[in-house]
């Protein structure tokens, strides 16, 4: 007798596997709400993703023990990305600029992304600047010719299509009855989610009633997305751009609406290594920037074809080749000509790299990683330019201010970090977790909270989301730290420090690499980064959180700021969104 598995179920050594699908829930109660200032957030709804079965070729595993020898492939839990096919109007946060150092001439007002798709950060989805210095690959005449508008059919990379996908890689993809026509009659300013959980890839339409039932469903055949990202700049409604990672080091390209495919870095052909973060880059349709697991940062073009890497004479590094300032280039964007993946190739760190965040311009990445540095580079001009060091353990999760002053840091010391880049120092750590942070986010919307006030909010593995209100006139400073110093330190003098000077707490604008006090010491190169070295715990502002609420049975994996609300996710694939008081149905939000 013919067996014939489900759309998501199977058969393995005789076993019937059911089949799984997303359920919709709209809990009510006291756990779930919690109070801030400006009223009562409720929890609207709450999508719990359907884990689907293992792959009829996988081995089916009964001990999930560490010791056994087949072990189920780990999974990163849940991560989403965020996507609107129209924005409504930019939040003022977004559009008024604070004196930032990420500011000067590079934002366009008219039309900025409320969020990155990871809901990092704002980042503006059209760049006016004509300035060399902040393009990536600016002047590499065969970058822009092979990957502009105008690059020639004979250099794209072949497609397939998922639908008729006769990969080992991927297993199949589920899309729903009459897409084309319900992406047609759909508010394109609604929501729509991307998220994973184990082998599986959802599409969601969150503006839709039955949100649960996916637009698309993909299965991977083993591989487990570790991360994704959407392109903010291509998006439309005949066109999704969407890349995700893998622990393999594959990556896989595919439009979701027309459901066509790439596989990039097939087998590892350019780094074997995990995927740990994925990122298109900003204003760009084809490059986006892959962070691997062996440290290196490896910029991709989703039409180029792949050729295995073999690092040319590098140029010089910013840094020497011990941690923390170890930064290669092993190839350069400005290299010719482009014809194949990788665009760029760096060395980072010797550990993993676990975020990346790219300012509101788009010129400065920030990077966070395992050996507890957060990294800042300038990009376009691939350079590294500060290293500080947590408290203790890695560092987990990063997002930039929407004005590009300050960046938020996650860490395994369970602390949230303030740092300002215009100050180059840490301005808190911010207590109240009691597990590591595993996602941290920008509001832009949160009313008005008071002058100079910003908002913020961390999740964590206890399961906990955390508000924060910050400004530095609301800093407590303790009373041995009446003065913060520049410190410098040249990477190949390490030695080298200089003497102690008063910060300003201007708001003015200035550039990455603001005016020093006093001269640096004798030899410290202009290209050479800073490393700088812990704050003293007892030398450094410390803010507590204005709410503190477990609200979820699993550790939480990811938090995004909307208008209308907070969305957050688990390890577990619950995917919930806490509506803001006055956004109820009966205020003008959709349910």
């Amino acid at each position: 007798m013919t067996q014939t598995p489900g759309p998501y179920g199977g058969y393995i050594g005789g076993i019937t596997i059911p089949e799984t699908s997303n359920t919709l829930s709209h809990p009510e109660g006291p756990e779930y709400s919690f109070t801030v200032g400006e009223g009562v957030y409720t929890l609207r709804e709450s999508i719990q993703l359907a884990t689907p079965p293992p792959h009829p070729s996988e081995p089916l595993h009964t001990n999930n023990s560490a010791l056994t020898a087949a072990a189920p492939p780990q999974s990163p839990g849940t991560r989403l990305s965020l996507v609107q096919i129209k924005t409504r109007t930019p939040s003022p946060v977004a559009l008024t600029t604070r004196g930032g150092v990420d500011d000067a001439g590079s934002r366009t007002s008219a039309d900025t992304d409320e969020n990155s798709s990871s809901g990092g950060g704002v980042i503006p989805r059209n760049n006016n600047n004509n300035n060399g210095d902040l393009v990536f690959g600016a002047g590499n005449a065969s970058l822009s010719s092979a990957s502009g508008k105008g690059a020639k059919q004979g250099n794209k990379k072949a497609r397939g299509n998922l639908a008729k996908s006769n990969s080992t890689f991927v297993s199949r993809i589920a899309v729903c009855d009459g897409l084309q026509k319900r992406l047609g009659e759909r508010d394109q300013e609604e929501l729509m989610v991307f998220a994973n959980i184990n082998r599986a890839f959802n599409w969601l339409d969150m503006g839709s009633a039955a949100k649960q039932e996916p637009l698309s469903r993909i299965l991977f055949t083993r591989a487990h997305p570790t991360c994704h990202d959407v392109n903010q700049l291509t998006r439309s409604t005949s066109h999704l751009d969407v890349v995700v990672g893998f622990p393999s080091g594959d990556i896989i390209w595919f439009d979701a609406i027309t459901n066509k495919y790439a596989r990039i870095n097939k087998n590892g052909v350019i780094n074997p290594h995990s995927v740990t973060a994925i990122h298109w880059l900003p204003n760009s349709e084809t490059l986006f920037l892959v962070a691997h697991s062996d440290g290196s940062l490896i910029v991709y073009d989703k039409d180029k074809d792949d050729e295995p890497f073999l690092p040319s004479s590098s140029r010089p590094s910013s840094a020497t080749s011990t941690p923390p300032t170890f930064f290669r280039v092993l190839k350069s964007v400005t290299h010719t000509p482009q014809k194949t993946n990788p665009i760029s190739y760096y060395t980072l760190t010797p550990h993993s790299p676990t975020s990346l965040s790219f300012s509101p311009s788009g010129t400065h990445l920030a990077v966070t990683s395992e050996d507890m540095c957060l990294r800042l580079l300038h990009f376009p001009k691939e350079r590294l330019t500060d290293v500080f060091t947590s408290y203790y353990g890695g560092l987990t999760c990063a997002a930039w201010s929407p004005d590009g002053k300050y960046i938020i840091t996650g860490g395994q010391d369970d602390l949230v970090s303030i740092w300002s880049v215009e100050e180059r120092r840490i301005v808190a750590r911010c207590a109240g977790h009691h597990s590591w942070v595993t996602g941290v986010a920008w509001d832009p919307w949160a009313g008005e909270i008071g002058e100079g006030v910003y908002r913020f909010g961390s999740v964590g593995a206890d399961q906990r989301l955390l508000l924060w209100d910050f400004s530095l006139g609301g800093l407590f400073v303790p009373k041995n730290s009446s003065s913060h110093g520049n410190t410098y330190t040249n990477p190949t003098h390490r030695n080298s420090i200089s003497s102690t000077a008063p910060r300003s707490r201007s708001n003015t604008t200035s550039s990455l690499h603001p005016p020093h006090p006093h001269p640096p010491p004798p030899g410290l190169d202009d290209d050479l980064p800073l490393i700088h070295p812990v704050e003293e715990r007892a030398r450094c502002a410390v803010l507590p959180p204005i709410m503190s609420k477990e609200i979820d049975p699993d550790p939480l994996t990811q938090i995004v700021f909307r208008e209308e609300g907070i969305v957050t996710a688990c390890v577990a694939g619950h995917v919930r969104v806490w509506e803001r008081p006055g956004k109820s149905e009966g205020g003008g939000r959709k349910r």
